[in-house]
């Protein structure tokens, strides 16, 4: 394992993808034991992409407590439950496809979906992280362009939403390249970051390490957004990085 000489990170670099694995699920499955025997319950926020599902299949043979778990979002686009674009899509055929078939019943909240309007989702999200907030470990991943949950770089909420006082937050990302074709985001917010008991990010290759190596120097936090998740006040940002 390679280090990181950075108070503000835990870093584990990874040879090869099983090893990965194995070490994201142990980290993440270590902060929600911290978090059920300090709160009683955890809630476990995670992110899209294709990077972490491999690891999220292998959470669910964790041997963790599901019921006291309540599994969610870090942001989530504004799309239908079945379009290939939904994080909540992601979770359901990953983590939680997994708990089923192992018999057990997970507790996801979706956000886009449990809602008529993206303003109805995020008063929702935010109702349900105010309940402990503490309480909350968060998966992380990052963009190309140094984007973490839907905070983009160079979209015309970005300012907005990292001043937002609550949890979640909506966001349109016009004027970032990196959001795609779905600009309208529910994302966490700098405050929700901020809050969490743990944050881990999970990383692959050497384009991703160059870009979170170039967010370790001093620079604009809103250039490149993971910085807000590597300065936030608690415990080091966990980062389990694969060469692969």
């Amino acid at each position: 394992m390679s280090t990181i000489d950075d108070a503000r990170v835990r870093f584990e670099a990874c040879d090869d993808e099983a090893t990965w694995i194995e070490r994201s699920v142990a980290v993440i499955a270590a902060a929600l034991e911290r978090a059920l025997a300090a709160q009683g319950r955890a809630r476990l926020l995670l992110s899209g992409g294709s990077t972490p599902v491999p690891v999220y299949r292998a959470l669910a043979a964790a041997g963790l407590d599901w019921e006291r778990i309540d599994i969610g979002l870090v942001d989530e686009r504004d799309v239908t439950a079945d379009d290939e674009g939904s994080n909540a899509r992601l979770v359901r055929t990953s983590l939680v496809a997994a708990l089923n078939e192992a018999g057990i019943a997970a507790r996801f909240h979706a956000l886009r979906e449990r809602a008529a309007t993206l303003d109805d989702a995020v008063a929702a999200a935010n109702i349900d992280a105010d309940v402990d907030p503490a309480a909350a470990v968060v998966v992380l991943g990052m963009g190309d362009d140094g984007h973490t949950a839907s905070l983009f770089p160079g979209s015309r909420d970005l300012e907005r939403v990292l001043a937002d006082p609550l949890p979640y937050a909506v966001l349109d990302a016009d004027g970032c390249a990196g959001a795609g074709r779905h600009r309208h985001r529910l994302t966490l917010t700098r405050r929700g970051l901020d809050a969490a008991a743990a944050r881990i990010l999970l990383l692959r290759g050497a384009a991703k390490r160059a870009v979170f190596d170039a967010a370790r120097a001093a620079g604009p936090r809103e250039q490149l957004p993971i910085r807000f998740a590597i300065d936030a006040p608690g415990p080091p940002l966990d980062v389990l990085w694969c060469r692969v």
